[in-house]
C-alpha cells in the first residue's frame, strides 16, 4: 500500500503564520469589547475635545491642543499597553484561557509577541484617530515624525512590560483595580493634561521619572517645541522598558 496524502497536511503550521492569525485574533477581541473601546478610544478622546475646547487647565502659552495632543497620545499609549492589556491577560489567565493556549503548537513567547502586536495595530489606529481630531482642532505639529515613533515604540515596550507583569503575579480582579487606579493616578500625575510644573519641585523629579511622564513630555519636546530627540526621555523609557520586560518574563505565572 502506498501511504496517503492528507490534505491539508497534517501538523502545526509555519511559526509567521501561527503569530499572524493570533495577532489578528487578539485584535479581533480587543476592537470588539465595549469596555476596551471606552479605555482606549473614547475616553482620551473626550479629554482631547473637552480640555482643548473649555479653559480648565493651564496648558502656558499657545493654543491648548498643541500641549494637549502629546500628551493625550501617550495617554492612548498608556490605556492599550499597559491598562487594557494588563486586564484582558489578568482574566485570561484566571479561565485558564493562557494555560491552553501555552499547551497549543504556538510557543508561549510567540502567544506575547502576538499580543505585542495586537497592541502595536491597535495603537495605530488610535494615534490616526487622534491625531486627526487634533489636527481638526487646530494642532500644528512640529518636530521629526520619526523620533515621536521611537518615543511611542519605547513607551509600548515599558508598559506591555509593567501590564504583562501585572496580569502574570496578580489575580484577575485585583489586576482590574490595580490598573484602573494606575491608570486614573498617572492620568493625573503624569503631566499628561495637567503640566508638571504646576506640581512642587520636590514632587516633580519623582514625576518626571515616571513612564508615562517621560513619554508624555519626550513628545511634547517633539511634536510642540520642535526638538531633535529627547534622549533623557528616551532613557527613561528604555530603562522601564527593560526592568518591566525582563520581569514579567521572569515571574509570570501562567496559571
Amino acid at each position: 500500500m502506498s501511504a496517503g496524502t492528507y490534505t491539508p497536511r497534517p501538523g502545526a503550521a509555519p511559526l509567521p503564520r501561527m503569530i499572524a492569525a493570533q495577532t489578528a485574533l487578539e485584535t479581533r477581541m480587543l476592537l470588539r469589547n465595549g469596555e476596551q473601546l471606552l479605555l482606549t478610544v473614547i475616553i482620551p478622546t473626550l479629554l482631547l475635545v473637552l480640555f482643548s475646547a473649555v479653559d480648565i487647565v493651564d496648558t502656558g502659552s499657545g493654543a491648548a491642543v498643541d500641549f494637549l495632543a502629546p500628551g493625550i497620545l501617550a495617554l492612548a499609549v498608556m490605556s492599550t499597553a499597559f491598562t487594557g492589556q494588563a486586564i484582558a491577560t489578568g482574566f485570561e489567565r484566571r479561565y485558564g484561557v493562557l494555560k491552553r493556549l501555552g499547551a497549543s503548537p504556538l510557543p508561549r513567547w510567540a502567544l506575547m509577541t502576538a499580543k505585542t502586536l495586537s497592541v502595536l495595530v491597535t495603537e495605530v489606529l488610535q494615534v490616526l484617530l487622534l491625531t486627526a481630531i487634533a489636527l481638526t482642532l487646530g494642532w500644528s505639529p512640529q518636530g521629526n515624525p520619526l523620533s515621536a515613533l521611537l518615543l511611542l515604540v519605547l513607551g509600548t515596550a515599558a508598559f506591555s512590560g509593567l501590564g504583562l507583569l501585572m496580569a502574570g503575579t496578580l489575580k484577575a480582579e485585583a489586576t482590574l483595580a490595580a490598573a484602573n487606579l494606575v491608570f486614573l493616578l498617572l492620568l493625573v500625575g503624569g503631566g499628561v493634561i495637567v503640566p508638571l510644573d504646576k506640581f512642587p519641585d520636590a514632587v516633580q523629579s519623582v514625576l518626571g521619572l515616571l513612564p508615562i511622564s517621560a513619554l508624555s513630555e519626550g513628545l511634547r519636546d517633539v511634536l510642540q517645541h520642535g526638538a531633535s530627540m529627547p534622549w533623557g526621555q528616551a532613557g527613561i523609557l528604555a530603562v522601564w522598558a527593560v526592568l518591566g520586560l525582563g520581569a514579567a518574563a521572569k515571574f509570570f505565572r501562567w496559571e
